[in-house]
């Protein structure tokens, strides 16, 4: 039976997981500055995967519990609400702009590489330990093509929201090494702590209401893990740095798939279920979408960020009455 307490320990375990992860990545750029590593290879790595750290932590977590379900659906559910909430949002605030690189390259790999899992779901109905090490190949070999191309760019003049994001590392004051371990020690815990508060909770309130596990994972989960995405999006809106936003996302939605999942199926083997099946192919469909919105003008406008919001809501109102 739930109380009060198990809203609140939800609502802690999203805090600990959104600040453990920011402390974790401000201690980790730290140490790698310290011993000299390029600020672009910090900011494609460390920085890039920080937002990704809450939905790792809660989907490893549901993973060993046992709790399969959590851990497929906060990843698909995430990736659906960066993709259609997140850009959407931006969309409606002022037409989001989109890069070619974004368009031709990150974009597509994105959908493959949502195909890819669902390919491997379908087959056995469940991501096992190999399936995992498969998708983390594809996450190195990924890391390795951004590292490569951000590198060619920067070598030709040309900027890029990676390298963007390393000058502001490298403008940053510098922290000792004392407290940048503390930050990652800290900011580990928390992320553990905050992670096995959630799918403790959020695995409490789904059994007290006759939910699903994967109805809680695609919802409430999936929109606490996201919002570090949500906040940067809204931020980068408000500056009119929108051209970043979908790159942003597209970015944190293949780490979801490639390193999240991918460690959560070492760890341990995640089971599949139908409903895993449907929301992939509805994610694939939304991304194809979107995919041609960007298109069209290289750009979202307000009308099609709009077209985006309704679409997650009538998804909302499918998986409530499935």
């Amino acid at each position: 039976m739930t109380t009060i307490w198990t809203y609140v320990l939800l609502v802690v375990g999203f805090v600990l997981l959104i600040k453990g992860a920011d402390f974790f990545v401000e201690g980790s750029s730290g140490i790698a500055k310290k011993l000299k590593v390029p600020s672009l290879i910090i900011g494609l790595t460390i920085v890039a995967m920080g937002t990704s750290l809450p939905e790792c932590a809660v989907s490893v977590a549901a993973s060993i519990s046992g709790n399969n379900a959590l851990a497929v659906s906060n990843v698909v559910g995430s990736n659906i609400f960066n993709l259609m909430v997140v850009c959407g949002f931006c969309a409606v605030i002022t037409p989001l702009a989109v890069g070619k690189r974004t368009l031709k390259q990150e974009f597509p790999f994105s959908v493959l590489m949502a195909a890819l899992l669902l390919v491997l779901g379908y087959i056995g109905m469940s991501v096992g330990r190999i399936d995992g090490v498969i998708l983390l190949i594809f996450f190195a070999l990924f890391m390795f093509w951004m590292v490569r191309s951000a590198l060619k760019a920067r070598t030709a003049g040309i900027t890029t929201d990676a390298s963007e994001e390393a000058d502001e590392i490298e403008r940053a004051k510098p922290i000792p090494v004392w407290l940048c371990l503390v930050y990652i020690v800290g900011g580990a815990a928390a992320i553990a702590f905050g992670g096995d508060m959630v799918v403790d909770s959020a695995s409490a309130i789904a059994a007290a209401f006759g939910l699903s596990q994967n109805l809680i994972g695609l919802t409430i989960v999936a929109m606490g893990t996201s919002l570090p995405e949500l906040v940067t999006s809204i931020v980068a809106a408000r500056k009119n740095e929108v051209d970043m936003a979908l790159g942003n996302v597209i970015g944190s939605n293949i780490f979801n798939i490639l390193f999240v999942l991918g460690i959560a199926a070492a760890i341990s083997p995640v089971a599949f279920i139908m409903e895993n099946v449907i929301d992939i192919v509805i994610l694939i469909a939304m991304s194809i979408m979107v995919l041609l919105f960007a298109w069209s003008r290289q750009k979202i406008n307000r009308i099609e960020g709009a077209i985006m919001l309704l679409s997650y809501a009538g998804y909302m109102v499918y998986i409530c009455m499935r």
